[in-house]
């Protein structure tokens, strides 16, 4: 996915970077040794082969002087305090981080290496109708169980991984949906609704959020996409920059709730999370999630600079749904 958030390097810089966290004697001669992985929406990431014969993940954030969203500032310490915590309170599998940099010293951005994960990608599979409906569903399941998994480690506030918090889930999530109304006032971005239509159906809403008094890890952007998938089973799971303190029924898993014909029926991933019926409360919270991530999809297509309206059109048509 083309995005002008992503901070592409030369060869010779991603030497230097690789130098760094490896040794210069781990840097491979010729061309054939880097390669783009393009299927990410907001960072830059290349696979590198070392001269080991290993293979690790270079991911590196977009340049400063591209400007992103409110919620996206400081995306990559996120992920880092997000993959650490993962491996310290859970059994989730995630990629080892081997390096970070944050000294700016080779490049304008922060960056960090992983360890490479040899496996498929859930989502990709899903798009190439590789899968059979019973082995989605079992992915899908596993994607649940996973979920719940990581919804079990509880947070000192809510908000940002690292702070500041904020001591209700009403003043953190009714924050996070006013960040993102005004980065779309700010480019003027057309909702095909006015901003304060959109803040009537929030505040008419944001009463059932008190229920909500323990923060709990959130990965938020557990799609199929950032499931890598070998032999039946999950193996790891990816791309953690959105992850915070906050409600579990926010988590994507439960998005087909509101926008089925979008995002697929969410029955098995209920399954595997073992979540029971809905009250009315949380219906109402689900669909104020449901239209935070809409508005973030509408909204961000302006920021990460696409040539194209496909993802803006589409969009649109389920903030329809879900106003209508």
């Amino acid at each position: 996915m083309e995005s002008i958030t992503k901070n592409r390097q030369s060869p010779a810089t991603l030497r230097a970077m690789t130098a760094r966290a490896y040794g210069a004697g781990m840097v491979p001669a010729g061309d054939d040794w880097v390669e783009e992985l393009g299927h990410g929406w907001f960072n830059v990431v290349y696979r590198i082969r070392l001269v080991d014969g290993r293979s690790v993940v270079l991911k590196i954030a977009p340049p400063p002087h591209i400007e992103v969203m409110s919620y996206e500032r400081a995306a990559m310490a996120t992920e880092l305090a997000a993959l650490q915590l993962i491996r310290d309170k859970t059994e989730v599998p995630v990629p080892a981080v081997d390096f970070a940099d944050r000294s700016h010293e080779l490049c304008d951005a922060d960056y960090f290496f992983m360890s490479y994960v040899d496996a498929d990608n859930f989502g990709i599979l899903r798009q190439e109708g590789s899968l059979s409906p019973q082995d989605e569903n079992t992915y899908r399941e596993a994607v649940g169980a996973l979920n719940r998994e990581l919804n079990e480690v509880r947070g000192p506030w809510f908000g940002a991984l690292e702070g500041p918090g904020h001591p209700t889930w009403r003043a953190c999530f009714t924050g996070l949906l006013e960040g993102v109304l005004g980065d779309g006032e700010r480019r003027g971005v057309d909702l095909g609704y006015g901003y304060d239509v959109v803040r009537e159906a929030i505040a008419a809403r944001a009463g059932t959020l008190d229920a909500v008094t323990e923060p709990r890890f959130v990965e938020w952007d557990l799609f199929p996409n950032n499931a890598m998938v070998r032999d039946g089973r999950i193996v790891s799971v990816i791309d953690h920059e959105r992850a915070f303190y906050g409600d579990p029924l926010i988590e994507a898993g439960f998005v087909g709730l509101d926008l089925p014909g979008a995002f697929g029926d969410p029955a098995a991933f209920l399954r595997g999370y073992g979540w029971g019926d809905f009250t009315d409360d949380e219906r109402q919270r689900r669909w104020l999630y449901s239209l935070y991530l809409v508005l973030i999809m509408i909204i961000e297509t302006n920021y990460r600079g696409h040539t194209t309206t496909t993802q803006y059109d589409w969009c649109r048509e389920r903030l329809v749904e879900l106003m209508g």
